[in-house]
């Protein structure tokens, strides 16, 4: 019986389709073109925090987010359903695909509040949801955003353990194939108000930086 929270290989793996996910392309709450690429003044960034739902809500609110998607990431099936990496054989997780203004919103703001609103100790799962597609992830587009990734890792870390919390479990790599998720999966809180939410924090918060 395959365990969830265990990664697959790509050996075990299921083969995935070639075909990608049709989906909507207009975004349910600001209306932004979720399959558009980042302009020269924009950045993206893919991140996993648990549940992609109540994550999508927190980056769309955030003054100077462009645009997000939910989708999948990290693992080796090639265009997979959400019942594919619910199952634990896709190695993915889930994910929500960010484009930013980063004159308006740095990257480091805004992943004070991936650490701050979900645990990054957890391992495979985020509090009772339990699986790999629940780990917590960082996927970058560049050595900078790379570096960023690492040092708010590294200060978050330190936040932690002076309150001798756990280490941070979080994968921190360069980006790979991004697959969108399934339409009824997008901005699915505003299209659901009463669904289901999983951000839980540690409550401790991001330090400042000394000059802020």
């Amino acid at each position: 019986m395959l365990n969830k929270q265990t990664m697959v290989s790509a050996q075990t793996a299921l083969k995935g389709r070639e075909t990608p996910m049709p989906v909507e392309e207009i975004h349910y709450v600001n209306h932004s073109n979720i399959t558009e690429q980042p302009n020269e003044h924009q950045q993206q960034i893919v991140i996993g925090m648990g549940c992609f739902w109540g994550a999508e809500r927190l980056f769309w609110q955030l003054d100077g987010v462009v645009s997000t998607a939910v989708g999948y990431a990290g693992g080796f099936t090639p265009n997979p359903t959400y019942e594919e990496v619910c199952s634990g054989e896709t190695g993915h997780t889930e994910v929500v695909r960010v484009i930013f203004n980063p004159q308006r919103l740095p990257l480091e703001r805004l992943l004070s509040h991936f650490w701050e609103k979900h645990d990054p100790t957890q391992g495979m799962r985020q509090g009772n949801d339990k699986g790999t597609q629940y780990r917590s992830a960082i996927y970058t587009y560049s050595a900078q955003q790379q570096q960023i990734a690492q040092a708010s890792k590294q200060r978050y870390q330190q936040a932690l353990s002076a309150s001798q919390r756990a280490l941070i479990t979080t994968e921190i790599a360069p980006a790979g194939p991004y697959y969108y998720a399934e339409s009824y999966h997008q901005q699915y809180l505003a299209k659901n108000p009463n669904g289901y939410c999983g951000l839980g924090g540690t409550g401790i918060c991001f330090p400042p930086q000394l000059s802020e």
